[in-house]
């Protein structure tokens, strides 16, 4: 049997609902369970990918191709288990499906509305796919009493009742603030919000309830008793010194046993934690420490780059050293920031993903500073594109090289990609396009040359990535930026998509057309991540 577990947040938004499923996931997959997470988003957008970053942080992109919500990044990275397109539902997905199917008259001329329509489509999503799974976590986005959320509110409170007794049950994540004028905590907001969740006909189980200061024994009791919960069930969680530090503290503070209590589960196995325990270690007993530039178009919102931020943590851990990450705003190096007092501090060079002419010229420049100092180089999507744009202008020849993202172009080393093999067949793809979900998404394969680089760092020569972008390095300009020194190590099955370049008379300089991030794990770094910041490390030597 399948349960579920509903969570849900008040009081304040940002109270890390999606690292506490992470986090929960984790510690009952520790004790055996299988599980999965999913994500429920009340805004009417039908999925992030057409969001600016700077509103909504980064886009999760899963193997099956969806663009998701970046908590679904904490869900992988903390259970290893693959998101799927089934775990990232927003309002706006299901009200398209409902009027889709509105518009083809499937509905017999009923009259559709939100009770039961959109409810039984919430509910259906919850639902779905989800055989051979112990446990499904069902996070719901933004806070009790906002208007948009109401319907999921009133899905998850139906589908409780759908259940089998015992088979669902509530979480809620409040807030416990400390006034400093007082010098006290105030049980005042979460004693509000968990009367407005009630007031929808959810009662809930368990409290987790944020604060700064350690929640004393009489608060805990006193919320228990304005809130209608046991005492053991209102769990406090303070601030972490690591995300990563966040699923033991949990498990101490006993919130895994209290869901297991919850469900009337008498289980007496203590959850593994061994490897939480040694990322740990790694994290805060480092040997060493490296500086990595990255140098972008998002750096004012980290969560933009959310996945990115991550996986050079795990490269730290792969090597236990500390990771020091400088954000650098490619954009002054236009505007007359001295590019070499930048970036000459670094130990290693990394160019993100990103759109747009914003910042390129800042990108390319960083690009080419990192080829002639021997600065160990990155280049992630976008930033692969700008390496081949910087090495087919000043190795190959190739001065007026650039991309027709950015306008017109005699030399298109870089274009809209507009036709291309994926698991469903022959995609096509033109300028007139409609930008949502319409770009190449999802795990792709690709062929490495068995005597390059990157074949050495992954162990092989067959691998597959995940990709978001919608404009591809023009293999037809392979023969001269290989001559110029840029070895295309990496192609698309078929050969006609280049992969991976790098430069091997160079310290370390890759630039990827896939997303190798996404995959990255704290208990598993990316090989990619793992070598370059080997190389970091050996650069800081040199220093």
């Amino acid at each position: 049997m399948t349960r579920y577990i509903f969570i849900t947040g008040g009081v304040v938004s940002s109270l890390g609902k999606g690292l506490m499923a992470a986090s929960l996931a984790a510690l009952l997959q520790a004790r055996g369970y299988r599980v999965r997470i999913r994500k429920f988003d009340p805004y009417l957008n039908v999925d992030p990918g057409t969001m600016s970053p700077y509103q909504h942080g980064e886009v999760y992109v899963t193997d099956d191709g969806a663009e998701t919500d970046l908590d679904l990044g904490h869900y992988e990275r903390f259970t290893g288990v693959s998101a799927r397109q089934s775990d990232n539902v927003t309002q706006g997905r299901v009200y398209q499906t409902i009027i889709t199917r509105e518009r083809r008259g499937d509905y017999l001329g009923a009259t559709v509305q939100v009770i039961p329509h959109v409810t039984d489509e919430i509910k259906a999503f919850a639902t779905a796919d989800t055989e051979g799974l112990d446990f499904v976590l069902c996070e719901i986005g933004g806070t009790v009493g906002d208007i948009e959320s109401l319907p999921f509110m009133e899905a998850i409170r139906q589908l409780h009742n759908d259940l089998d007794r015992g088979q669902s049950i509530f979480v809620h994540v409040t807030l416990v603030p400390y006034i400093a004028a007082a010098g006290e905590l105030k049980t005042k907001p979460t004693q509000h919000s968990v009367r407005e969740l009630t007031s929808l006909g959810i009662q809930p189980d368990i409290l987790l309830c944020r604060c700064e200061h350690p929640l004393p024994e009489s608060e805990r009791r006193k919320i228990a008793l304005f809130c209608n919960v046991r005492p053991e069930a209102v769990i406090p969680a303070l601030d972490a010194s690591s995300i990563y530090a966040v699923p033991a503290q949990y498990h101490a503070e006993g919130l895994d046993a209290e869901v297991l209590r919850a469900f009337g589960i008498a289980d007496t196995t203590a959850p593994s934690l061994e490897r939480w325990a040694d990322i740990m270690d790694r994290q805060q007993n480092p040997e060493g420490e490296v500086t990595i530039g990255v140098v972008g178009k998002y750096v004012g919102l980290p969560d933009a780059y959310k996945s990115l931020h991550e996986a050079l943590t795990h490269g730290g851990f792969a090597n236990r050293v500390k990771v020091n990450i400088k954000w650098i705003d490619a954009e002054l190096f236009e505007k007359g920031d001295d590019l070499a007092a930048s970036l000459e501090p670094m130990h290693g060079i990394l160019v993100p993903g990103g759109f747009g002419v914003r910042g390129s010229e800042g990108k390319i420049a960083s690009v080419r500073f990192a080829r002639e100092r021997d600065v160990p180089f990155f280049g992630i999507c976008l930033g692969m594109q700008m390496a081949c744009i910087e090495g087919a202008r000043n190795t190959a020849g190739i001065t007026q090289a650039s991309t027709t993202e950015f306008g017109e172009t005699s030399e298109p080393v870089v274009g809209l990609i507009t036709e291309w093999m994926s698991a469903e067949g022959l995609q096509k793809r033109t300028a007139e396009t409609d930008l949502g979900g319409t770009m190449r998404l999802g795990a792709y394969p690709a062929r490495l040359d068995g005597n390059s680089v990157v074949a050495g760092i992954y162990g092989g020569t067959e691998i597959s990535e995940r990709h978001r972008h919608r404009y591809e390095v023009n293999a037809g300009y392979r023969e001269p930026l290989e001559k110029g020194g840029l070895n295309f190590s990496g192609m698309s099955p078929d050969g006609t998509l280049p992969e991976i370049v790098e430069r091997p008379d160079h310290p370390w300089f890759v630039g990827v057309q896939f997303h190798p991030e996404l995959k990255s794990k704290p208990f598993d770094p990316h090989p990619l991540f793992a070598s370059f910041i080997e190389a970091a490390v050996k650069q800081s030597r040199l220093v």
